[in-house]
């Protein structure tokens, strides 16, 4: 057991204090190569955005030096080196305001302005991103406070993605979308936040040597101050994170609500549309009216799957079809796809109502003929059936039952029998045909 435990001991790799210091301290300043690098990356981070190509994006994580102020945040809190939190603090302001009017000026200049996933995916933070943010800090730190850094640093910049938010936010500020603005900023406050309580949790708990403050009681106003401003960071994070889960748990429902129940004889569903902020359901369907009656008591299903206080709107006819840049092709496909399905039920439905009657008319010549040949036969049953074996398999057979007023001897039952599997064109073997007398 202790073995196992043992694994888990950072002091063996553990880099020397004053070496990690020095590392975070040195790589503190933005001023000249590297102030243009962050300019450079709020370029090309911008460009990855406004074309909404994840890769670009990704790159430009990794040039991006933001990761250096945020960890020397943490440190400077965690060992009570003043001079150090406010260099800290200096150069981060300046690389955030550098990249915030470097990505509004892109934007400003850019002839593309329509939100892609890319944009959009860093406006709705939550409680994730907080989680993301901090164990990607304590990965950081860890990983520069160890002998063996690998490539965790890349990673880690990659995973709590600082630049995105920054550039998205100059996004909303050149677009005047001040909800992208606020909400992309918000991200990137997350991932500052986290990212330098990770570090300060994780210096405290590898205990690097802490400056004495000449006031205990200023120490601990730093403390609450720290504090206050983790708890006011997380607590929107979440409710909108919360919002999401009943958003995400809202949309499941409805899919499978629609899936399982919004059927109705002769209609066809054309279109759907959730929107779980709302908690509305909108159908559009194709067919014959759908009477007001059918919609109450689809209504009343919705409080089996959880949507009590929910909406459901339902629309027919194809001039609700949501509209689209070839709105005409889409009523078209939609269409072609309604009729393709309704005609292939019919034709169905024709084929099994053609194999009855066929049948019926077979059973009823069959009996005609059978009747001129033994005239005391006073009713017979032909139809054709399934049997089915020990070994779960099956084959078809015709079933015939014959009701004769007098007792049909054994010379001309093996008559009737080969007769019938003649007439009946059964001449897969004596199982094809089952034929029974009374």
């Amino acid at each position: 057991m202790n073995k196992f435990i043992d694994k888990f001991n950072l002091s063996k790799e553990r880099e020397e204090y004053q070496t990690v210091i020095d590392v975070i301290n040195n790589d503190l300043e933005f001023r000249g190569t590297r102030l243009w690098i962050l300019i450079f990356a709020i370029f090309v981070a911008s460009l990855g955005l406004n074309v909404n190509a994840p890769a670009v994006v990704i790159g430009a994580m990794l040039i991006s030096p933001l990761m250096s102020p945020i960890m020397g945040i943490g440190l400077g809190i965690g060992i009570n080196d003043m001079p150090l939190l406010r260099r800290a603090v200096s150069n981060y302001l300046v690389a955030a305001l550098t990249g915030l009017g470097t990505s509004t000026i892109f934007f400003l200049m850019s002839p593309l302005s329509e939100a892609h996933s890319e944009i959009l995916a860093r406006t709705s933070p939550n409680i994730y991103d907080v989680l993301i943010a901090l164990f990607g800090g304590l990965a950081g730190i860890i990983a520069t406070s160890s002998k063996q850094k690998g490539n965790v640093i890349p990673g880690v910049a990659i995973a709590t993605a600082l630049m995105p938010p920054l550039c998205t936010a100059g996004y909303g500020v050149a677009t005047f979308q001040w909800n992208y603005f606020i909400g992309a900023f918000y991200l990137f406050i997350i991932n500052t936040v986290f990212i330098a309580l990770a570090t300060f949790l994780m210096v405290k708990a590898l205990r690097f040597p802490a400056k004495k403050f000449l006031s205990k009681e200023l120490l601990n106003r730093a403390h609450r101050i720290v504090w206050i401003i983790v708890i006011a960071t997380l607590l929107p994070s979440i409710y909108l994170g919360y919002n999401i889960v009943m958003e995400e748990k809202f949309s499941s429902s409805a899919n499978t609500f629609i899936e399982y129940e919004a059927r109705f004889p002769n209609d066809y569903l054309l279109s759907k549309s959730i929107d779980p902020k709302k908690r509305k359901i909108s159908l559009v369907f194709g067919g014959k009216e759908i009477t007001r009656q059918e919609i109450e008591r689809l209504k009343d299903k919705m409080k089996q799957y959880g949507m009590d206080s929910s909406s459901l709107d339902i629309k027919q006819g194809f001039s609700y079809l949501p509209p689209s840049n070839d709105e005409a092709d889409q009523r078209y496909t939609l269409l072609s796809n309604a009729l393709s399905q309704k005609e292939k039920q019919e034709t169905l439905l024709r084929a099994k109502l053609d194999s009855i009657n066929n049948e019926k008319k077979l059973g009823a010549q069959v009996f005609s003929e059978l009747k001129v040949q033994y005239p005391n036969i006073k009713s017979a049953v032909i139809e054709p059936s399934t049997a089915f074996t020990d070994s779960a398999k099956s084959k078809k057979l015709y079933l015939v039952l014959i009701n004769s007023d007098r007792e049909i001897l054994n010379e001309e039952r093996t008559k009737i029998e080969k007769w019938m599997k003649v007439r009946l064109q059964q001449e897969h073997g004596g199982d094809s045909l089952s034929l029974i007398f009374r």
